[in-house]
């Protein structure tokens, strides 16, 4: 019995020592997957760069739409190159579109009238003015001469016409006489045509229906969104059926709204926009003189790249991961730079890469 707890002593003292030792042991580092970047200048400037297509000025381009809606249609792909004025995304717009259509009838019927103001007098109205006057000078004719008849069988015999008799006959000359009169002025009123403070009044109305239907028309145009330029659509946001609105469309990953397209130059260059630290702005090279290299982010690539230009104004930095929690208080300038694609390297806009700007 003592020889075997022995043994089994001896067996947990060597078995300790081998898991003392192996876990002593440091075990060698794996080789990297790539090589970090390094700065290839002796003084060089280290940046945080990020991919963007060329554009003369700004970045890529983010198109919001000025109306909101459900989305009818999206007639565009992503990575698909498209010049300007070509129909992107088309906004649901049937009650837009009737009340363009109602605006449209009004303004139609409020031209209608002035042409008919216009137009007058009518032909067929003067003439009934016409005859309305040819029948009251009939009218007064037979009144004159039937009182000229009974007042010449007055001036005979006055006891062969009663003085009432003879008075209705002057009573009818003098009403047939006047009623001449109001057809004539009748006549001459229809033959001068519209008032001219009616067909003032008119045009106003035409003027300001027309201008309604022009500005519903216009608005109408906001359901379709359209290329602002030659491009290359970089991303679609929302999907068929989902609400948009002048402030993007919401992203269910990031939870926050973003651009409707987004739009980058259809040129095969791209820009890097690197972002130095205001910290280290006295130490840059002047315009003319600066140069850099770009190391894209997992791979072993070294790239030059070409001055652009500098966006003259330090601004707050921002983070690239789009989260908005950060705070802190550093500023930085940008500065553009040209790069080329090269072979056996993906270049996409909205890469991190780090760049290192010498002279």
């Amino acid at each position: 019995m003592r020889k075997v707890v022995f043994i089994l002593s001896v067996a947990g003292l060597i078995g300790g020592g081998v898991v003392a030792y192996v876990g002593a042991r440091t075990p060698e580092a794996l080789p990297p997957a790539f090589n970090p970047a390094a700065n290839p200048y002796k003084d060089g400037i280290y940046a945080t760069g990020i991919l963007e297509s060329t554009q003369a000025s700004g970045q890529n381009i983010n198109v919001y739409p000025e109306v909101s809606g459900t989305v009818a249609q999206i007639l565009v792909k992503e990575g698909q190159k498209v010049p300007k004025g070509t129909l992107l995304l088309q906004i649901d717009d049937s009650i837009q579109r009737a009340t363009v259509e109602q605006l449209q009838s009004q303004a139609l019927a409020s031209l209608s009238v002035l042409d008919g103001l216009r137009a007058q007098p009518r032909k067929e109205n003067l003439d009934v003015s016409e005859s309305q006057v040819v029948a009251a000078q009939a009218a007064l004719k037979t009144a004159q001469d039937s009182y000229a008849k009974q007042k010449a069988a007055f001036d005979l015999n006055p006891r062969a016409i009663g003085k009432d008799a003879l008075d209705s006959a002057a009573n009818a000359v003098a009403t047939a006489r006047a009623n001449l009169e109001v057809a004539e002025r009748q006549r001459d009123l229809t033959k001068a045509g519209a008032w001219t403070y009616d067909i003032n009044n008119q045009e106003r109305q035409s003027e300001a229906a027309q201008k309604a239907y022009s500005s519903a028309s216009a608005l109408l145009a906001k359901y379709s969104i359209r290329a602002p330029r030659d491009g290359r659509v970089l991303a679609i946001n929302p999907t068929v059926g989902s609400y948009v609105s002048a402030q993007g469309a919401y992203d269910s990953y990031t939870q926050a709204m973003a651009p409707v397209i987004v739009l980058g130059s259809s040129e095969t260059e791209l820009n890097v926009r690197a972002y130095v630290d205001e910290i280290l702005v006295p130490r840059l090279p002047a315009p003319g003189k600066m140069t850099a290299q770009m190391t894209v982010r997992g791979s072993n690539a070294k790239i030059d790249l070409e001055y652009v230009r500098t966006q003259p104004i330090v601004s707050p930095k921002i983070e690239l991961s789009n989260q908005r929690q950060e705070r802190v208080d550093v500023r930085v300038l940008p500065i553009i730079f040209k790069v080329k694609p090269v072979k056996g390297t993906n270049f996409y806009p909205g890469q991190l890469v780090d760049v290192y700007i010498g002279g």
